[in-house]
């Protein structure tokens, strides 16, 4: 099974990859667009591909407009108002990191020169391509309404969030000759990943417009797979994601996407592309229905998005469409307060009901210490109070056992051709001395999906994304550059293995002793939060341990 898996992992990372189109476009076909025509119940659920009328546009030159403020620099394309790039100025790709630089020079290793450009989250690059695409469906004989296709004039060239200044309004503007004209205004706020967009529809032809809005996102997938493996080798989830009503959280990989195309109608809702750290949705307006959809286009690209029901504007009036587009680091306070469910995009496996709590408890401590490694050291002292009584329990148990060791070997001796025999006085002695063989597994057992939920929230959770703690641990998401908390866990747990009784068998007692190197290499591997957490709680339990069994042996 692990050689099979090897196998998987490795042919992502590192197999033949598809070709990539050298010309790719930056949008798609007006036919690859999910239109519908009917009444608005019946496109609700079932849009259907049909062509869209030839779009008449002012004669103006495509251009990229330049919008910086200040957590994120991004361009938006005239051809369509996509967003083509997006760089998030507060997160670089990798840490420039003095302490540890310096530290690997003393020890003679080399010092790799750091990426620290900012994360790029949506990128115009053919390989790479990422982008957020809005625009108009327009009903059969209406007027032909702009649409990601369509090109956009703009009074400036650039736009920058002044000091002191709370937002900045990108407008865009689109007429045909009919008279139909189309403002699109992008909102951005002081310290906020979301952005608002606004479209307003001026109808001046002699007859109603009629059509809907839509927002996607067209990706094609991370290949390469890097920046998706967790530290430890757990691979993060990479893909679409919606939010219903009915259904609310739901994973549309693109194996799914390309099984099925998703068409749903719900009130509210919204749809989303993820990856390790960071997301991006479109979130429609609430308090309407709105049809979301999933789409495989050629070249292996594919759109998830949503489209609004159907609007009428009369002829010499006006209507007003909203959407909002999160771009941003997964932080889970600040996506509670842009939609319903947008947290959670921070994926915790099956352990979610675990996890949740965890990141709660270190969210308030770190309030307090301000500092994330502090943070892991008090949730770990909260565990530890919280299983007191069951450790304390097995403590003793172990103690006892401990106690009659001596007892046992004795009996081991006298009745070694004899199994049956020293099986039924060994129970005895336990029955005798009211001790129980399994009284140590149950804390152990309990604390392993908090272990696992406490990996998933140090692996998931953007605030421990190049988060220092101490001295060389400079990013407790990642590895322990030298080794040196894996090498004090191994030997915690050597210590607390010392404490405890000694299998009777002696092959099992052989095993028992490799366990501490085993688990050594294992975490040689892990994020140095995990294994700070494992040396907090190790140490902790040798003091407990400790002090049960001298009282123990004092009683005895």
């Amino acid at each position: 099974m692990l050689v099979f898996m090897l196998y998987q992992a490795w042919e992502i990372d590192y197999g033949p990859k598809a070709p990539v189109a050298q010309e790719a476009s930056t949008t798609i076909n007006a036919d690859d667009l999910p239109t519908t025509s009917g009444t608005p119940a019946e496109a609700g659920i079932t849009p259907q591909a049909t062509s869209i009328a030839p779009v008449t546009t002012a004669p103006v030159a495509a251009k990229t407009i330049k919008v910086k403020t200040d957590v994120i620099a991004l361009e938006i394309d005239t051809q369509g108002g996509s967003i083509v790039n997006l760089d998030l100025l507060q997160y670089p790709v990798e840490k420039s990191n003095s302490v540890v630089d310096k530290l690997r020079g003393l020890v003679g290793m080399d010092v790799a020169e750091k990426n620290t450009a900012p994360v790029r989250l949506f990128n115009n690059d053919p390989a790479k391509l990422f982008v957020a695409q809005s625009g108009f469906i327009s009903e059969k004989d209406s007027a032909s309404a702009p649409n990601h296709d369509s090109l956009f004039s703009s009074e400036q060239d650039s736009y920058t969030l002044a000091e002191g200044q709370d937002s900045l309004s990108v407008p865009l503007t689109w007429t045909d000759n009919n008279g139909l004209v189309v403002t699109k205004v992008f909102t951005f706020k002081r310290g906020s990943y979301a952005i608002a967009l606004d479209q307003k529809v001026q109808n001046n032809t002699d007859k109603a417009w009629v059509g809907r809005q839509y927002s996607q996102l067209l990706r094609i997938p991370d290949t390469e797979g890097k920046g998706n493996m967790l530290t430890g080798g757990m691979r993060a989830y990479d893909g679409g994601v919606v939010y219903t009503e009915k259904n609310k959280y739901q994973k549309v990989s693109f194996d799914d996407m390309t099984e099925e195309a998703l068409k749903v109608a719900t009130k509210g809702g919204w749809t989303a592309m993820i990856q390790h750290y960071f997301a991006s949705a479109w979130v429609p307006p609430a308090d309407q229905e709105n049809n979301l959809y999933t789409k495989e286009l050629k070249d292996g690209r594919y759109l998830i998005g949503s489209y609004s029901p159907s609007v009428s504007v009369q002829s010499n009036s006006a209507a007003q469409f909203s959407a909002q587009l999160f771009a941003g680091p997964k932080i889970q306070p600040v996506m509670e307060k842009v939609a319903p469910g947008l947290e959670l995009t921070v994926d915790y496996s099956v352990l979610t009901f675990v996890g949740k709590p965890i990141y709660w408890l270190l969210n308030k401590i770190h309030s307090v210490v301000g500092n994330w490694g502090f943070a892991i050291i008090g949730v770990t002292i909260c565990i530890k109070l919280l299983f007191f009584p069951l450790s304390q329990a097995s403590f003793k148990s172990m103690a006892k056992m401990r106690k009659i060791q001596p007892r046992l070997k004795e009996l081991q001796e006298r009745f070694k051709d004899d199994r049956p025999r020293f099986n039924t006085e060994m129970m005895a002695l336990y029955k005798k001395e009211k001790v129980n063989p399994l009284g140590g597994c149950l804390p152990i057992l309990i604390q392993i999906p908090v272990f696992m939920a406490l990996y998933w929230v140090l692996s998931e959770t953007v605030e421990f994304r190049q988060a220092p703690f101490m001295l060389w641990i400079q990013d407790l998401s990642i590895q322990d550059p030298f080794f040196v908390l894996p090498v004090i866990m191994g030997i915690s747990m050597k210590i607390q293995q010392g404490l405890n009784p000694a299998p009777i068998d002696p092959i099992q007692a052989k095993v028992m002793k490799m366990f501490p190197v085993v688990f050594t290499v294992f975490f040689l591997f892990f994020p140095a939060g995990l294994v700070l957490y494992w040396v907090i709680n190790n140490t902790l339990s040798i003091i407990q341990q400790t002090i049960i069994t001298k009282q123990i042996e004092k009683a005895a």
